[in-house]
């Protein structure tokens, strides 16, 4: 039996790369699990996280595809201002 301690939300956010890749031990896994269900900013933040790596994978897969639009212009015109200002040079 796994017995679960209350995590808060900064160690919530701490494990998130590690709950990702599966990578937790059974008794974090039940803490992070246990806050997930309790906590409604994190299971949102938890959501928008994993739109975000889903978003990136799908826009790295056809570079000549249109910009989704749930994607919002805001992000893309930082994304290539930041890109230009790194390779000086339009992407």
């Amino acid at each position: 039996m796994i017995t679960c301690r209350e995590i808060t939300c900064r160690e919530f956010i701490e494990f998130l790369s590690a709950y990702l890749a599966g990578e937790l031990s059974p008794a974090s896994q039940a803490e992070f699990d246990f806050h997930l269900s309790d906590c409604p900013d994190c299971a949102l933040y938890l959501q928008s996280y994993e739109d975000t790596i889903r978003l990136g994978k799908e826009a790295l897969t056809d570079l000549d595809a249109p910009v989704p639009a749930e994607v919002p212009a805001e992000l893309v015109q930082g994304i290539l201002a930041t890109w230009r200002r790194e390779h000086r040079t339009p992407p």
